[in-house]
Formats: C-alpha cells, structure tokens, sequence
C-alpha cells in the first residue's frame, strides 16, 4: 500500500510538472506595437523585446529618437511584469501568442489601471499602410496655447514631418512633453508618447488659413483644446522669471532629511564657500528624470571645482520610507553621486510651504544657483530636455555658463540675476 501511495504522489508531481511546463509561454523578442486604453481610445508607442545577458530580457519604450531602456523585466509562466523604469509604475500582461494583453498600472495612484495591449511584429504607430492622395505638411514651430476651461497656457510647437510621419515636441512654460511621434492620417496628425509615466495623446488639424486646431488627452482624464500658429519667432516667458525670491530674502534656508534620515542644510560645511545647485525633483517627473540624466555626469565632472547638487525630492506620498526608496532607486539606476533630501510631496501649495522665500513652487524641476557668498542667483523654472534639440543644446551651453560664471565670483560679488 505504501508503494502505491508514493507512485500515485510522483504521478500527481509529474503531472503538476508537466502542467507547469505546458503554460509556460514564450516572450517574443523584437518589435511590438502597443497601446495603452486612455479616455476611450488606444494611446500607440513601440517596444523592443531582446535577451539580456542573464537569460532575461530587456525591453526598450520606443518613442521618436528614444528607446528607453526597462531592465526589470519578470516572466512567470504565462505572466510579465515590467517594472516602468524609475517610476512606481508596471504594466503588467498575460503572453498569448503574437500578444501580450494587460494593464498599465501606477501603484502610488488609487484605481489606476489601464488596458494596454501588445501586438508583436508591428511596426507602425497610429496608421498601418494608409495610402492616401495628399498629406498636409504640419512641419514648423508654433506658438500654441492650450485651452483649459480653468486657465490657458502658451506653448511653443516644433514639429518634423516626413511624408506621413511626424516627430516633435511641445515646450511649455514648466517643462516640454518629451518624444512625440505619429502620422498624418485623412488630413489630421496625430501624436503620441508613453514614457512610463507619461501617457499623453495631441490629434490636430489644419485650417485653410494654416492653423492648427487639435485636442490634447492626458492619463485617465484630463484633456484640453488646443490651437498652433505658424511663428518662427514663438517663444516662452522667461524661464528665470517665473520663480523668484520674496522680497527681502536672498538666500534658501531649509533642514530636511537625507535618504538615510540625516538632517542636511546648506549651512554645513561641506556646501560652504561653494557653489550650489538646489534641483527641486520627484522620481514621479519624466522632465525630472531627463535633467537628473543631465545633472548625474555633469557633477561626476565638476564637483572637484567646488559644486555641489543637492536634489530636493518631493514624492507622491508623505512616507519618509516610501520617499527615501524612489529617491535610492533613482540614485542607483541613473547613477546619481551628489546628494538628496526629502523635502515633502509634489502637491505645488504644499511644496511652497517648505520654502517659504520662494513666491512659490512653480514647477518641477526647478533649478536655484546658489553662489559661493550663499545668496541666490538664479533660479531656472522647468526644463527643456532632449527630446527639444537645440532648446536642449541652448540650456546646456547656459548652465554652463552661469556655474562658470558663479565660480568666478568670490564671496563678496554679485551676478545679475
């Protein structure tokens, strides 16, 4: 009888086995074409899906002249969990076969799941093999404002047309809206971005008179009109001026703690008699993230001519731990060396707040100079990061310029703000 029990056990292990083995699914590698369900409609980007050199996989968001890479990637038998970079975000998806059909999930927001699906094989982005007799050329800057039925925002368009296939950008006043990329389909473009947080979606046409007119869908439910203007004079308000110093303050004070809990403020040694640069943050911000890409090496080569960064991060949650993680997480998948703080969460009024010398927090990021005397000397709203091209290349050449600048000052002299 005991010999018969152990058989019978083996064979229901065998078969669980082999059961196991059956549902196992293969994870394509190449390229994929996906969308995630947004306001009743797909949101299109692309995917690479290649081997890594640990027998996993890496996957790469595809979006214009990015590819971003995912290196979190866990398969389970039927089941793929894609870990959205920096970000406290996953899609996560069943592999059945040429698709992959799941969710789009940011887990620090209550209820916020997305249906996202995967075709492989797919290349295209919003019209497969249209053929059509003329296409409108929506090539050019633009001033545009976006209309909200509480304000109205201006905006500067750039846009890069090829037959029917379109790339650009949008900068705003705190940041620009990354890599957009799209068609021109029956008369109207359309573009789209997924960058892991981002998930945003711009439809115009154009007027007789060669304006645009479109519609911009943003996550689960915002949406606004917007309209473009042919100018290539468009510009945004000045990006120093939007934020500024209260009257009768000229310096930043603030303790707040390290990732390790530690109490930092600039008056400890280590940023006296410095320069230094205050990037108010949050590992939720893709702009955010695009600046630190920026800060991180720029800092590995200039911190020995007396600069320090101190990354003010403000998260989604009030959790020291839950913040401290992001922020040590961030650190170590973009190799960040200069220190952080955590300085609240992102709600703006809150974010003031802390920083009460400030009119207000305008915008994440947000990047204050800080000279050697310890008074403020500038301090730059948002960021125009490199999906923008020459916006990005001319923010570079004037950071340089004023940490140069800034360096050259002794701790008596002043810079015109």
């Amino acid at each position: 009888m005991k010999r018969i029990v152990i058989a019978a056990l083996t064979l229901v292990s065998l078969a669980g086995c082999l059961a196991k083995k059956e549902t196992q699914q293969v994870l394509k590698t190449g390229t994929w074409r996906a969308t995630i369900e947004i306001q009743g409609q797909p949101l299109p980007f692309n995917l690479d899906i290649e081997k890594d050199n640990a027998d996993g996989y890496d996957v790469y968001l595809r979006n214009a002249e990015e590819r971003l890479l995912l290196d979190e990637v866990t398969v389970n038998g039927d089941s793929v969990d894609i870990v959205l970079h920096v970000f406290d975000a996953d899609i996560k998806a069943r592999i059945k076969g040429d698709t992959l059909q799941g969710e789009f999930i940011k887990n620090y927001e209550k209820d916020y799941n997305l249906p996202f699906l995967a075709v492989y094989g797919q290349t295209y982005r919003f019209e497969k093999g249209l053929k059509q007799d003329s296409v409108p050329d929506f090539s050019g800057k633009y001033a545009v404002n976006f209309i909200h039925e509480t304000d109205t925002t201006v905006a500067v368009g750039i846009f890069k047309q090829i037959g029917d296939s379109v790339t650009g950008t949008f900068l705003t006043p705190t940041g620009d809206y990354r890599y957009l990329q799209g068609n021109v389909a029956n008369g109207m473009m359309q573009l789209s971005t997924f960058d892991g947080n981002h998930a945003y979606i711009f439809t115009a046409i154009k007027t007789p008179e060669g304006k645009l007119m479109g519609e911009y869908y943003s996550g689960k439910t915002w949406m606004e009109f917007w309209e473009g203007e042919k100018n290539d004079n468009a510009a945004l308000p000045d990006a120093e001026k939007l934020t500024f110093l209260k009257e009768g303050y000229e310096t930043v004070a603030f303790t707040f703690p390290d990732v390790t809990g530690k109490k930092v403020s600039l008056t400890d040694d280590k940023y006296k008699n410095k320069v230094v640069i205050l990037q108010l943050f949050g590992t939720w911000c893709p702009n955010c993230m695009d600046e630190t890409k920026f800060l991180a090496p720029w800092y590995k080569e200039n911190n020995k001519r007396g600069v320090e960064i101190i990354g003010m991060a403000y998260e989604r949650k009030p959790d020291f731990e839950y913040a401290s993680g992001r922020v040590k997480k961030m650190a170590e998948k973009l190799g960040v060396t200069y220190d952080f703080v955590i300085g609240g969460t992102n709600d703006k009024a809150l974010a003031s707040e802390t920083l009460p010398m400030l009119n207000a927090v305008v915008a994440f990021p947000t990047t204050i100079f800080i000279g050697k005397d310890g008074k403020v000397k500038k301090i730059h709203t948002g960021f125009s990061g490199p999906g923008t091209g020459l916006y990005y290349e001319q923010f570079v050449q004037h950071f340089n310029e004023t940490v140069n600048e800034l360096l050259r000052e002794d701790a008596t002299s002043t810079i015109t703000p």
